[in-house]
């Protein structure tokens, strides 16, 4: 094998998307990953400005001009790249001069979500798995007597003075709002594996709209944006929809009485895959991001959010984001969030159904 169709090889191969940039900053070559990053071909980012193809949240054209006038590489970790075709996700970069490239660079992009990148870890979600079994467990045992509490109270009150009442309605009531949680408890334990049939997502996110808009989300503006030849997905469509509906619940009630604007977006990215702990990869293609301009997560529980019992709100049981992540995962797709003040950006990937999925149904 020659040389050049070894180096051809190894730059297709590469699992992060890599620019070629000449000496005037315009892109000269991009690998395969970089077509999946960009949404676009090598022929098309040919001649065009790199700056003009990606957007980064950091001040690095000067210091990509001092790289290559040192001829010294450069990292860049934990910046925001984005591109016209999609949000910004946080990447580390490396910029390095082409030996005898005449002032040419090379520019490698590692998003923290790309597919290399994302593994599940057996042994952690067998302890998950355990850890809800036992709060499912005690959540059935501590039922029981809560109910002989609250008939107890309620019994008391039939014999009390106007000014005790006030202590036995208290013991009611927050024994009320036990059994609720703990219901919610054994719903997180109890879902049933979904369904899955070909389900067209856009008719999921405009059912949650709708709902949204005649409830909970009643003082928001809700936008569409949504990719119109946007194949049909794998899903359970009412799991779906409980899902998208938690999240713009959960956009809502963050804005407040005050409101805000919530954009529903939908799109195709190519390239996209979870890869698992026995090295198979599953293609997740189908993409939806529920973005808020709301006051964004608490930044001490934004890599903990999607855990059971962690939560954001006073009050509240931290089991919805949990449960929305425990149905995604059951469907074999994936969940992440990118959270800063006046923008929080919930993504879903998801799987397409197949023409065999078509044709069964």
């Amino acid at each position: 094998m020659s040389p050049v169709v070894e180096e051809q090889q190894v730059w297709t191969s590469l699992p992060v998307p890599a620019f070629i940039v000449g000496a005037d900053d315009r892109v000269t070559n991009i690998n395969p990953a970089a077509e999946g990053f960009l949404n676009t071909s090598a022929r098309t980012a040919r001649g065009v400005p790199l700056w003009k193809l990606i957007a980064v949240d950091h001040p690095l054209e000067a210091a990509f001009a001092r790289a290559r006038a040192q001829g010294t590489p450069l990292f860049v970790n934990d910046v925001d790249v984005g591109a016209m075709q999609r949000a910004p996700l946080q990447c580390g970069l490396q910029i390095a001069p082409l030996s005898g490239g005449a002032g040419q660079m090379i520019l490698m992009i590692t998003p923290r979500e790309l597919a290399g990148r994302v593994t599940q870890d057996h042994s952690v979600k067998s302890a998950a798995k355990s850890a809800i079994g036992m709060a499912e467990m005690l959540a059935h045992e501590i039922k029981n007597p809560l109910a002989g509490i609250t008939g107890a109270a309620q019994l008391l009150s039939m014999n009390l003075g106007p000014d005790d009442l006030e202590l036995t309605d208290l013991i009611v009531a927050e024994s009320r709002r036990i059994v609720k949680l703990l219901g919610q408890v054994e719903q997180f334990g109890n879902l049933t594996a979904p369904e899955r049939k070909p389900v067209n997502l856009h008719d999921v996110l405009d059912r949650a709209r709708r709902s949204a808009l005649l409830g909970f989300g009643s003082n928001m503006k809700i936008i569409e944006d949504y990719d119109p030849s946007l194949p049909p997905a794998l899903g359970d469509k009412d799991q779906l929809l409980q899902v998208l509906s938690n999240l713009i619940r959960n956009a809502s009630e963050a804005a407040g009485e005050a409101g805000g604007t919530i954009r529903l977006r939908s799109f195709y990215e190519h390239g996209f895959q979870l890869r698992r702990a026995d090295g198979d990869g599953q293609p997740l293609p189908l993409q939806i991001e529920v973005i808020d301009d709301g006051p964004g997560l608490p930044e001490q529980i934004r890599t903990d959010v999607f855990d059971p019992f962690v939560s954001g709100r006073e009050n509240g049981t931290g089991l919805g984001l949990a449960l929305v992540s425990k149905i995604i995962s059951d469907h074999g797709g994936w969940i992440s969030v990118a959270s800063a003040p006046g923008r929080t950006v919930f993504r879903i990937s998801l799987p397409r159904a197949s023409a065999a999925d078509l044709q069964e149904n």
